[in-house]
């Protein structure tokens, strides 16, 4: 299904919440805010008769409920703190790195600042409803955190979060599947790998062990073995906790890890709506204008299909490129063994530190041989219009295509 977000700004939801008396979690409406008042944020500052007031947003109602109230009504110490760091953060910007007076008895604020303390509460808001969303529709254990401390960008708004392949209409990404290996103890003789004419991808510490160009076999849905099988490692889902955050440097969202990753670990999926090669090339059209680099070709074995993660996808769909990158793509093949339809696997090239930001190559050269015939299946759909990388690497070669 396709959705459309909402015009109508969270204030007029409340308000017409509250006429209509009806209930609404996730705007802030409940049965606690239809009858009492909560500090959202604090909007302004001003001092009346030697006696500082501040602009109240209270919750569940809107702006136009708004109130000054003295400082000893307040009993919200985070927001004075989150009010007083805006109002620094912005003098800062404007002063652009000098040193910052602050001044202790300002009567009033200038109308620039009070916007931009509103406007970053609101965006603060924002993303932590956001964070919340995602962590409610994930599939894994693994935390997903959101930061933003470089601009006023909010949560993407015509962006939403899936665990697994979608399909466009007519395509079939769970297919070719009958039976499972009867193992008891993977790996085994006939264990998945070996009767797809491969060797087992993981080793006993459950990381990679095999080149990249290679197909990974893990164990299915009609294998005899349980859960803690050591050949079912892409299909558990990222075990780490992972941070969206707000790149300074120009390229938008990225991505890095809350907790050290060691070599040859499974990070996460590549997903996203499954579409023919043609229907890929016409929104490669689209997208080009937009220097998009969302389409992933499936052509391990052909080109019939491609992954576009633009609308539909996962923490995947923020992880940036880089041409010294420490993720690498491989093909995973489980619940589905149509060679035209593997799972995009992102592994670790390197140990990776907490707080480092994660990246893999949109071209996928360099750690791979490219002279392999499945190497050619491990590359982005290219694009037509050459867009400069701002990666930083040394290697660096100058363009994402």
């Amino acid at each position: 299904a396709w959705y459309v977000p909402c015009l109508a700004s969270l204030e007029t939801l409340q308000e017409l919440c509250r006429k209509e008396n009806l209930r609404c979690k996730s705007i802030g409406i409940t049965n606690r805010s239809l009858k009492s008042y909560e500090v959202e944020y604090l909007c302004d500052y001003k001092v009346e008769e030697g006696k500082a007031y501040y602009l109240v947003k209270w919750k569940g109602w809107p702006e136009s409920s708004n109130t000054w109230e003295p400082r000893k009504h307040l009993n919200c110490p985070l927001l004075l703190q989150n009010f007083l760091r805006d109002k620094n953060e912005y003098l800062s910007r404007v002063r652009e790195g000098k040193a910052l007076k602050v001044r202790n008895h300002v009567k009033a604020l200038k109308p620039a600042i009070a916007d931009y303390i509103v406007k970053k509460a609101k965006q603060r808001i924002a993303l932590q409803r956001w964070k919340e969303e995602l962590n409610r529709k994930k599939n894994h254990k693994a935390m997903i955190l959101v930061e933003n401390t470089v601009d006023l960008e909010g949560p993407p708004l015509d962006f939403y979060y899936i665990n697994e392949y979608k399909p466009a209409p007519g395509i079939n990404v769970l297919n070719g599947i009958t039976t499972g290996c009867e193992c008891a103890d993977c790996p085994a003789e006939k264990c998945c790998p070996k009767e797809a004419g491969f060797i087992l991808a993981y080793n006993k510490r459950k990381k990679l062990k095999i080149q990249p160009g290679l197909p990974i076999y893990e164990c299915n849905s009609y294998c005899r073995c349980g859960p803690d099988c050591p050949n079912r490692i892409v299909q558990k889902g990222t075990p780490y906790s992972l941070c969206i955050f707000r790149t300074n440097n120009g390229r938008g969202w990225g991505v890095k890890t809350l907790q050290k990753i060691k070599t040859n670990s499974f990070v996460m999926e590549y997903v996203g709506e499954v579409i023919t090669s043609e229907e890929a090339e016409r929104r490669g059209q689209l997208y080009d204008n937009q220097g998009n680099t969302y389409l992933f070709d499936l052509d391990y074995d052909s080109d019939e299909f491609t992954v576009d993660a633009a609308r539909y996808g996962n923490v995947s769909h923020f992880v940036n490129h880089s041409c010294d990158p420490n993720l690498q793509v491989f093909n995973v093949f489980i619940d589905n063994l149509d060679l035209r339809l593997p799972r995009i696997a992102l592994f670790s090239t390197r140990t990776i530190k907490a707080g480092e930001e994660l990246t893999f190559d949109y071209q996928m050269k360099g750690s791979i041989d490219l002279t392999s015939d499945s190497a050619e299946g491990l590359s982005p759909s290219k694009k037509r219009i050459r867009t400069v990388c701002k990666c930083g690497a040394v290697c660096c070669r100058g363009y994402l295509n």
